[in-house]
């Protein structure tokens, strides 16, 4: 019923509660992945339509309210280090209609990423920058990501040095196909897995 709701006149209630974190994040700082990107990221999910896809850094879960409306069969894990984001993201999904999808795991990425089970066709990476290249070896050491899986990672050219290694890894490891889409003082990295 959740799923009706938010794929029909649901769509309201996600765009409402959208619009509610982005009035928060006026207000104090909340990192939000904000319109402009957030068009790439729901154009990727709405090209591929993952059955499965992860995000890793849910913060209060506007990016992972993005990916469930671009894609009506997609089931989203999304992992929080914050539990008191985790909370708040497990609200505004609720409040927006698509928690029945969603699996919320709470705690650290480096600590949670194996136990996941699922393959991924789709990943978003939004968490600690210095830490990407770790949560993508990770996903490639436990088997967790699909052939042609798509991993989208934000903030690339807003801390450089912080993601030098994974960029490296991404453009330079023959595992992936792999391109930078500029944002102003932003960029987003998306890496298809060959």
């Amino acid at each position: 019923m959740a799923d009706q709701c938010f794929y029909g006149a649901g769509m309201d209630a996600a765009e409402k509660i959208l619009r509610r974190i982005e009035a928060e994040s006026e207000r104090r700082f909340l990192p939000i992945v904000g319109r402009t990107k957030g068009e790439l990221l729901e154009s990727i999910v709405r090209g591929l339509k993952p059955e499965k896809a992860l995000e890793i850094g849910t913060l209060t879960g506007y990016s992972a309210i993005m990916i469930l409306r671009s894609s009506p069969g997609t089931v989203l894990t999304t992992l929080e280090a914050d539990a008191e984001n985790a909370e708040r993201a497990r609200k505004n999904l609720g409040d927006a209609g698509p928690a029945s999808r969603t699996r919320l795991i709470p705690g650290d990425a480096l600590k949670t990423i194996h136990e996941l089970k699922d393959r991924f066709g789709f990943v978003f990476i939004d968490a600690e920058k210095n830490q990407y290249l770790s949560y993508l070896r990770f996903l490639e050491k436990f088997t967790l990501l699909e052939k042609g899986a798509v991993i989208l990672a934000d903030n690339v050219k807003l801390f450089p040095a912080d993601v030098r290694d994974y960029l490296e890894y991404v453009r330079g490891s023959g595992k992936f196909a792999s391109t930078f889409h500029a944002f102003g003082n932003d960029g987003m990295e998306v890496s298809r897995v060959l």
